[in-house]
C-alpha cells in the first residue's frame, strides 16, 4: 500500500511600501510549487525595494545642498550623525554608534631574539562615532571624481573593546595569554582622502570607494588590558602603566597597523552611505 502526502498552505503576503502604496498578494503553496513560490516573494521585496526608494523623499531625512557648498555640506553631515545614530532605517544604512571591526593583528613579530610578540584582536567593537563632528570638506562638486574628496573630523573620544590573544617573549617572561582589552582615544582626529568612482543603478549615480587614505590624530591613548600575565595580577598591572606611561611610543610603533584598521573603518561606514543612497538624491540639481 503507497502513501501519498500532499502539503499545502496558504501564504499571504502584505507588504506596505509607504502610506499610499501597498501590495497584497496570496499563495497557495503545494508540493513541488514551493520553489517558485519563493522566487515569486523575493521579486516581489525587490519591487517593494525600487518602488520604496523611489517614494522616498531624501530631503525629509538629509538636508540637500548646492555641488561645492562646503558649508551646507558640513552641517547636513553633522545633522545626520547627530540624529541617526542608530542608522536610517527606511535606507538600512547601518548604526554609528556601535561599530565593529574585522579581526586583525596588531602585532606579528618575528619569534627571534629576547623581545617579540604576536598579537591578535577579536570580536572588536567600536563606541563613539555618534559624537563625531565633521570640521571641513572637499571636493564634492558635480563630478566627484574629477579629484579626491576629503572630509575631516574629531571625536571627543573613540572607545575600542575587544579581546586580544598574545604571544611573546619579554626578555625572561613569556606571554601566551589571552584577554578582554579597552582603549580610549582622546580628543581623536582624522583627516580622510578618498577616489571615488561612479556607478549607474535605476539612472541615477552611486559614488563607490577605491582609494581611502586616513591620517590620525590624538591627545591621549588610554589602553587597558586584562589578563597579560594571568599568573601574575601585579605584572599585568605594571605591563598596563609601563603602556600608557609610554603610549607615544607605543602608537608610533603600532601606527601603520593601526591606520590599516581605520582605513577599513572609515571605508565601510562612508561606502554604507554611499551605495544605499544615489549621489543625485544628496544634492540640489539647480
Amino acid at each position: 500500500m503507497g502513501v501519498i502526502l500532499v502539503l499545502s498552505c496558504k501564504f499571504i503576503c502584505q507588504l506596505t511600501v509607504d502610506a499610499n502604496t501597498s501590495l497584497h498578494s496570496e499563495f497557495l503553496i503545494c508540493g513541488s510549487e514551493m520553489w517558485a513560490c519563493f522566487i515569486t516573494i523575493i521579486g516581489l521585496l525587490q519591487l517593494v525595494a525600487i518602488l520604496r526608494c523611489e517614494a522616498l523623499d531624501i530631503s525629509k531625512l538629509i538636508k540637500r545642498c548646492h555641488y561645492g557648498d562646503s558649508k551646507c555640506i558640513i552641517q547636513s553631515m553633522n545633522q545626520v550623525i547627530k540624529s541617526f545614530p542608530k542608522g536610517i532605517p527606511v535606507l538600512g544604512t547601518k548604526p554609528i554608534d556601535i561599530v565593529d571591526k574585522a579581526d586583525f593583528k596588531i602585532w606579528n613579530n618575528v619569534d627571534i631574539g629576547p623581545v617579540w610578540l604576536k598579537f591578535r584582536m577579536f570580536d572588536q567593537l567600536n563606541y563613539g562615532f555618534e559624537n563625531t563632528t565633521i570640521t571641513e570638506v572637499k571636493g564634492f562638486d558635480r563630478d566627484p571624481t574629477s579629484t579626491s574628496l576629503e572630509i575631516h573630523g574629531k571625536i571627543p573620544s573613540l572607545v575600542h573593546k575587544g579581546k586580544y590573544v598574545v604571544n611573546g617573549k619579554l626578555l625572561l617572561m613569556e606571554a601566551n595569554s589571552k584577554g578582554e582589552s579597552v582603549s580610549d582615544l582622546q580628543n581623536f582626529k582624522f583627516f580622510l582622502k578618498l577616489k571615488v568612482t561612479i556607478e549607474y543603478r535605476n539612472n541615477k549615480r552611486y559614488l563607490k570607494v577605491y582609494e581611502l587614505v586616513p591620517r590620525l590624530k590624538l591627545d591621549r591613548w588610554i589602553i587597558r588590558l586584562d589578563d597579560f600575565l594571568p599568573e601574575n595580577s601585579d605584572l599585568t598591572k605594571a605591563v598596563n602603566q609601563v603602556i600608557n606611561k609610554n603610549w607615544v611610543e607605543f602608537w608610533n610603533e603600532l601606527e601603520p597597523s593601526i591606520l590599516d584598521i581605520f582605513q577599513s573603518v572609515f571605508t565601510n561606514l562612508i561606502e554604507d552611505v554611499f551605495q544605499k543612497v544615489a549621489c543625485d538624491d544628496l544634492f540640489l540639481n539647480k
